[in-house]
């Protein structure tokens, strides 16, 4: 889209440069002075100038060319290069170029003419002489007239040049231009309508009598895709996929009555579906299921903490607990035969030999190992200190959970060989000041497996239309409208498709495409054939041809019973 229009712009750059090939067709002028000097009342090959007259011919000629020369390469190069612009995505439109051409047109004839008649041409006793920016005037509003098939252009070359001297000549140019270019092809807004194939309505031949003699019934199409009450939501999917083009889609109350109802827009039912089925709904399903998750363990746990309440039999065998996990720890986790490390103040109390205590090494942790003079990075943590071990276990074990923090790689992770057996981060000194990241809201969403059954448990149920807007009084034809009334109508409201109903029933549509069609046909005569009729339900049947002797049958057997 871009870089097609940049390529286009360089080459007419490129051809046009004045220094260059622009010197042959007064590449260095902009349009208006073009067309300024094309219509000048004075002969460029005459051989009396002025200098006025020399300013404006030094444009269009060369020290090796003429103008004869440059008007035809000003006509050829505007011709060619008007027909390649025309094509890029830019809004620059199409008159100003084709009137450019037919005044170089026009003022090459001119020329032409003064240079076989110098003295002019006699009439009537007088001699009448050659104004070649005449003829570029007259072969202005005639190419412009014939490009466009408009008369209207006349009255625009008047008020142009302010003066209706020549009003004959480019009246009779334009209706002559005008009638011959209708004839042999459509006008240059109608060729661009055809070539991008968009929508148009052509107009109807007053010779045509299939305008009157055609019916909607002859050309709609009875295949409708349309929308029903209680639909499923993979129903109505189905038919968004299969149906891309359909911009809406009529409303019925169900199969077997097929009353319209309305109709809804395309991107209405993209929006119900995703509101079904969307982001949105998907995450507030499953924070519910979690928080009916949440309440069901609070149960169970409430239960189970009930039943630990209940007073143990006599002879229930209960082991001890083991506080610090002993058991749950490695050999090289334990280190109970060495003296233990006491890290307060720096001091080391002497081991009591009645009093037990279980104790453990953590390497690389200590309290206060920036205050301690012997601290090694292997520190004994004896029962004393199991409550400050058990806090900072919380800690960690909470801080691990979220999944939002970034560690610092910087941080040792150590195994404390606790019953979860977790990994945890554990800091190398506390007096060391970290920022600590809190962490985002999290959103609870379901695994892929949970949320394509929940979207197949969801496509199946029917489709609730009253959320969408509904329009209660789409556009409406009954099967014996004529084509006349059909384009009459198209014309006058703007509609791109109308839907032919009958006693409120819908049985077809109507578009632009199979109306243009329709017009056609009419215009060149292929009507549709009269001994095929149809019924509201829209099928064909063939009318019977012995209808009158069948009748006659009757009618004698009637007479011969009476």
């Amino acid at each position: 889209r871009f870089l097609y229009p940049t390529i286009v712009g360089l080459l007419v750059m490129t051809v046009s440069f004045p220094l260059g090939l622009g010197q042959y067709f007064a590449g260095d002028l902009t349009t208006h002075q073009q067309v300024t000097d094309l219509f000048s009342n004075f002969t460029w090959t005459s051989a009396n100038l002025t200098a006025d007259q020399h300013s404006i011919l030094k444009h269009w000629t060369t020290h090796h060319s003429g103008v004869f020369i440059s008007l035809s390469g000003y006509i050829a190069f505007t011709f060619i290069f008007s027909i390649i612009s025309s094509t890029i995505p830019v809004p620059s439109g199409s008159f100003t170029p084709v009137f450019k051409i037919g005044a170089g047109f026009g003022r090459l004839v001119g020329e032409l003419m003064h240079v076989w008649f110098p003295s002019g041409m006699r009439y009537g006793g007088q001699i009448a002489t050659i104004i070649p920016g005449g003829y570029a005037t007259v072969g202005a509003a005639a190419f412009s007239g014939s490009v466009t098939h408009t008369i209207s252009v006349s009255v625009i070359v008047f008020e142009m040049t302010g003066q209706i001297t020549h009003i004959i000549p480019i009246m009779i140019a334009v209706l002559i231009s005008n009638a011959i270019a209708s004839l042999l092809a459509p006008s240059i807004y109608d060729s661009i309508i055809l070539i991008k194939k968009l929508p148009y309505l052509p107009d109807l031949l007053p010779s045509s009598s299939g305008m009157y003699s055609v019916y909607v019934e002859d050309f709609m199409v009875r295949d409708v895709k349309y929308i029903f009450n209680n639909m499923t939501y993979e129903q109505l999917k189905s038919l968004l996929k299969e149906n891309r083009r359909l911009q809406s889609f009529p409303l019925v109350d169900n199969h077997d009555n097929m009353v319209l109802l309305g109709s809804i827009p395309r991107l209405q039912l993209i929006q119900l579906i995703e509101k079904h089925i969307g982001r949105e709904r998907r995450l507030q399903v499953a924070a519910i299921r979690q928080r009916e998750a949440e309440e069901r363990a609070r149960e169970e746990a409430e239960k189970k903490a009930e039943e630990r309440k209940r007073r143990p039999s006599r002879f229930q065998v209960v082991p001890a607990q083991d506080d610090l996990g002993v058991k749950h720890l490695s050999e090289n986790q334990l280190n109970i035969d060495k003296p233990t490390f006491n890290p307060v103040f720096g001091s080391q109390p002497k081991k009591s030999i009645l009093k037990k205590t279980n104790s453990f090494t953590l390497k690389g942790f200590s309290p206060f190992m920036s205050t301690s003079p012997g601290s090694t990075p292997y520190t004994t943590v004896t029962g004393a200190e199991s409550r400050i071990r058990l806090a900072f276990e919380a800690i960690f074990r909470k801080s691990a959970q979220l999944q939002d923090v970034d560690h610092n790689d910087s941080s040792p992770v150590l195994s404390s060989g606790s019953i979860d057996n977790k990994v945890q981060i554990i800091p190398m000194s506390p007096t060391t000041s970290k920022k600590v990241q809190l962490p985002r809201e999290r959103v609870c969403d379901m695994s892929p497996e949970d949320q394509r059954s929940w979207e197949d448990e969801q496509m199946e149920l029917p489709v609730d239309f009253s959320s969408c807007h509904i329009d209660p009084a789409p556009f409406q034809l009954v099967e014996r409208t004529s084509l006349l009334k059909v384009h009459s109508l198209f014309s006058m409201v703007g509609v791109n498709h109308a839907y032919v109903t009958a006693i409120g029933k819908l049985v077809g549509v109507v578009g632009l495409k199979d109306l243009r069609k329709a017009i056609e046909d009419a215009n060149s005569g292929n009507l549709p054939p009269h001994g095929v009729d149809t019924n509201s339900n829209g099928n064909v049947a063939a009318v019977n041809s012995d209808n009158g002797d069948s009748d006659n049958e009757a009618g004698t057997t009637l007479v011969s019973k009476v």
